[in-house]
């Protein structure tokens, strides 16, 4: 909910109600597990044990029934055994993941990133072959001021030429009110009008030719129209995006260190949380822009990131991230305060809670891959970005970055400053009842 809670930093209707709808539906889940799950339970009683799937019991997982080690926790501790090499090597390998983001480069998908069958697509190829496609969705200029004041006439005629001597621009239609104080000026722009080309000369518009041409006027301009629309969400969402990461990572460092009273714990499974999201981004940049495997992968190779795919990749995973190190680090800080033997706590945490964290990454894992397998190329993005982060998170992070981090840290992971643990309050269990 505190990943969440980040989207509707973003002042746009589409972010806030994915992240209202998204949380909406863990508090019901939350609500669901403490009051529905108990009392279905308790009417099954020891039948809830009956039909178990074969070779899938809780030994295969985890390794507790047994009594025997878990092979993930032995992973962990092989980890532990060389810390610093463990550490480095996860560490270099989602950086080396995470590489390809610098390339990254977001827009709007227009109609060209659809697959070649749909009718759109088609009817788009005939349009812009035979006239201009930008015909469809022109730029429209509009003038607010007195039309017929000879500066406000001269302004739209040095406009016009301006257009004019442009090849990337078409025909300029002019229209104006009844009332003479306002006019409007539509010019195809030629491609796709969500474009580079289309992109770069509404900028071009806005930022050189329009205020050149009606500069002490005492008229407004505005250019509007599609293209200009999604620059202004563009701009919007890219404005937002590191204010979404501060608040997202300050409220999950408070929780954390409230949950687990340390500011290392929490500070460390921030920065692996972004290393998966990260990697994430790289891996997405790997194959949607640059084209690696995308052909084996049925995915499309596009020019761009759909622009509101980071800002949801990141909430999305940096909330299923910090979930599984939530449940993992808490089973590994029960094991420590009973304990205090930080390599004991690591090898029984991890062990523990294998067989839960993996079904769960696994189960998240196919459901992500349903969205990878749409036409579309940005559910395509994000299907992909979420499964692969997932599936780094549940085997490099969880089986030897943690623990490798862990144990490099020894007792210091639990330090707190003993100014800040005055303030903290402190969450213990209760007591167990009377028999």
């Amino acid at each position: 909910i505190l990943a969440l809670i980040g989207l509707i930093a973003v002042p746009t209707n589409i972010f806030a109600s994915l992240a209202a709808g998204a949380m909406l539906v863990v508090a019901m889940a939350v609500l669901a597990a403490l009051t529905l799950l108990p009392a279905v339970l308790s009417l099954l009683g020891d039948r809830v044990d009956r039909l178990k799937v074969p070779y899938l019991g809780r030994r295969i997982l985890d390794g507790q029934t047994s009594g025997r080690i878990s092979w993930i926790a032995r992973l962990a501790q092989r980890a532990m055994r060389r810390p610093a090499l463990a550490l480095v090597a996860g560490v270099a390998l989602l950086l080396l993941c995470a590489y390809p983001a610098l390339d990254m480069r977001t827009g709007v998908s227009g109609v060209s990133t659809f697959p070649d069958d749909f009718q759109s697509k088609q009817g788009f190829a005939v349009l812009d072959r035979q006239f201009s496609a930008g015909a469809v969705n022109p730029v429209q200029i509009v003038v607010d001021g007195r039309v017929d004041d000879p500066a406000v006439r001269a302004g739209m005629t040095r406009l016009e030429a301006a257009l004019a001597d442009d090849e990337a621009f078409g025909p300029v239609q002019t229209q104006v009110a009844e009332t003479g104080t306002l006019a409007l000026l539509s010019v195809p722009v030629a491609g796709d009008a969500v474009g580079d080309v289309a992109i770069q000369k509404v900028r071009e518009l806005r930022e050189t030719l329009a205020p050149a041409a009606f500069g002490g006027t005492g008229a407004s301009v505005y250019v509007t129209g599609q293209t200009a629309g999604n620059i202004d969400y563009m701009d919007m969402v890219n404005g937002s995006f590191p204010w979404v990461v501060a608040l997202v990572l300050s409220l999950s460092f408070v929780l954390l260190t409230i949950a687990f009273r340390s500011v290392v714990i929490p500070a460390k499974a921030i920065l692996m949380n972004l290393l998966s999201v990260g990697a994430a981004y790289g891996l997405v940049t790997l194959v949607s822009l640059k084209g690696w495997g995308a052909g084996f992968l049925g995915f499309r190779q596009v020019e761009t990131i759909e622009q509101w795919v980071p800002l949801f990749l990141f909430a999305v995973l940096f909330g299923l991230s910090m979930d599984y190190q939530v449940f993992l680090l808490s089973r590994i800080k029960e094991t420590w305060d009973r304990t205090h033997d930080n390599t004991r706590a690591v090898t029984e945490g991890i062990g523990a809670t294998a067989g839960i964290i993996t079904g769960a990454a696994l189960i998240m894992v196919a459901v992500f891959a349903g969205f990878a397998a749409g036409d579309l190329v940005m559910f395509q993005q994000v299907g992909f970005g979420l499964a692969v982060a997932v599936l780094l998170d549940m085997t490099l992070v969880r089986m030897v970055v943690v623990p490798a981090s862990m144990k490099l840290m020894e007792d210091w992971n639990w330090w707190m400053p003993a100014s800040l643990g005055r303030f903290i309050p402190t969450i213990e269990e209760s007591p167990d009842p009377p028999p």
